[in-house]
């Protein structure tokens, strides 16, 4: 049976679309040339930052910045891995095929180096997300996973729909799944980035994470 995600297209869908797609018209053209170096790094830091700090990292912009910038930092030793592991995955981000599943685990292995047991390999067990003691959601079973995310990739493949659209449906599924035993949220945001980049190149530099 063919794979499809459970979606609906709704009106306001549509209607954000055309206003995102108009602004980053608008973007595209008026800052084609002008994104420095400079501002591409911060935005870079800024990204790292946000998406660690959503999985509880404590560690500041500065303390982040300096990181990166090979200071000395006060702070946890797993934090500090954390942001370094980051940098090195979003470095090479560009040069990944979003639509390789090899390439999904390569990043999955620096971003998640030395953190956990299964960097680089779809989960064994069984994961969950919980809200303090609460399961919100039990994920597949890891015999299935591959299966899953091979299904998604190729239902990405075929999709006609607009990349805005398909690639926040791609998040939400790999979410769904979630594909490995760490690093679930992190990866998803940036193969999100990834996804968007390779097709409005806006996106390979904003910092969208901050945002939420």
């Amino acid at each position: 049976m063919k794979y499809e995600p459970p979606f609906t297209i709704t009106g306001n869908i549509i209607n954000l679309l055309a206003k995102i797609s108009e602004l980053t018209g608008k973007v595209s053209i008026l800052h084609k040339d002008s994104i420095s170096p400079k501002l591409r790094r911060e935005n870079r830091i800024k990204t790292i930052h946000s998406s660690l700090a959503i999985e509880h990292n404590t560690l500041s912009l500065e303390q982040v910045t300096d990181v990166i910038d090979g200071k000395r930092v006060l702070g946890a030793p797993q934090e500090i891995k954390e942001v370094q592991n980051a940098y090195e995955a979003y470095e090479i981000m560009l040069s990944l095929n979003p639509l390789n599943i090899d390439d999904l685990l390569k990043a999955h292995s620096l971003m998640m180096s030395d953190l956990v047991h299964e960097s680089g390999c779809f989960r064994s067990g069984g994961v969950g997300v919980f809200d303090g003691q609460k399961l919100i959601h039990a994920a597949p079973p890891a015999k299935i996973v591959p299966q899953l995310i091979g299904d998604l990739f190729a239902w990405y493949k075929q999709s006609d729909f607009h990349i805005l659209i398909k690639s926040c449906i791609f998040h939400y599924e790999f979410e769904f799944i979630h594909p490995f035993a760490d690093g679930n949220g992190r990866m998803g945001r940036m193969w999100h980035t990834l996804l968007l980049a390779k097709s409005i190149c806006l996106f390979a530099y904003s910092a969208s994470s901050s945002l939420i």
